[in-house]
């Protein structure tokens, strides 16, 4: 991937509409991956992204502890880039937040609207890219017809809805990890799907150069999306590659699964103790 330091006026006009796929990947306070579904994600100018926040979710939080954070940004034509950032401050007024608030997505939200601009430095632009289909297509039917291969028992991790989603084959799914040196990193990974409710595979025909890049044992998160805007998040350990039936798949054991749609993000499994709401006003509550 060519890397360069800034946008072009013709990328800046691609990537700024709302309808696309914004991913923002993030680490977060114990320096794990987290992955983030955020269409508001948009350049500025040559050296400048800004995200527009509705509701808060662990993504706002984490970049404003680790402050580096991974992009991609996918247009409904299929072109994507991908990148680094570097979160500077927030605003919750400006001329950035005046022209989130008249796109119809937010103008006309009976619910919310966009409260406050998160800014950031560019750090990383890669060139255009296009999804490779070819080697997709191939990736993905060799592993639904080895993915199962790989089933071992095991906790219940994944629910029905997340394991279909991952299933699907018109979901579009994406891995984050932390790279050697310690930034985080986003690759498409359309192929993947569930060898059973604990467990992820993939085979790496598609973007292996990068895949081969993280680290067995190192923590990954896997996020699936269809397009009514469905979305689940997934954590897990990148157990490394395995032979199943004659093929070489890659293998994410999973111990974390995250809703990642508004309003009410949070966190599904391990399942958490319901807790009486005490403060009707913390930001943290939200």
């Amino acid at each position: 991937m060519n890397v360069r330091v800034s946008f072009n006026r013709n990328e800046i006009v691609a990537m700024s509409p709302s309808g696309k796929i914004g991913l923002v990947a993030t680490k977060n306070a114990d320096g794990l991956p987290h992955l983030s579904f955020l269409t508001s994600i948009m350049p500025i100018d040559e050296k400048h992204m800004c995200i527009g926040e509705f509701c808060r979710g662990e993504s706002k939080r984490n970049m404003q502890i680790n402050r580096e954070v991974g992009w991609l940004i996918m247009t409904m034509d299929r072109r994507l880039w991908r990148g680094l950032a570097n979160w500077t401050h927030l605003k919750k007024e400006g001329s950035e937040y005046e022209t989130y608030n008249r796109q119809p997505m937010f103008r006309y939200n009976t619910y919310f609207g966009i409260n406050t601009v998160h800014y950031l430095d560019l750090l990383e632009a890669g060139a255009e890219e296009t999804l490779p289909l070819l080697k997709i297509g191939i990736s993905t039917a060799l592993t639904a017809a080895t993915a199962h291969g790989l089933h071992e028992e095991g906790p219940k991790v994944m629910n029905h809805f997340s394991r279909a989603l991952f299933d699907n084959f018109k979901s579009l799914k994406f891995i984050a990890y932390i790279d050697s040196e310690g930034k985080p990193r986003v690759v498409p990974l359309l192929q993947c799907r569930a060898s059973d409710s604990h467990r992820l595979a993939f085979c790496p025909l598609a973007y292996g150069n990068e895949l081969k890049n993280i680290e067995p044992g190192s923590s990954v998160a896997v996020m699936a999306l269809s397009m009514q805007m469905e979305n689940v998040l997934v954590r897990g350990v990148f157990a490394g590659f395995r032979r199943s039936f004659g093929l070489r798949l890659g293998q994410i054991d999973l111990n974390y699964v995250y809703n990642s749609m508004p309003p009410c993000h949070g966190q599904i499994y391990p399942p958490l103790p319901l807790e009486a709401v005490k403060d009707f006003h913390s930001e943290e509550k939200v």
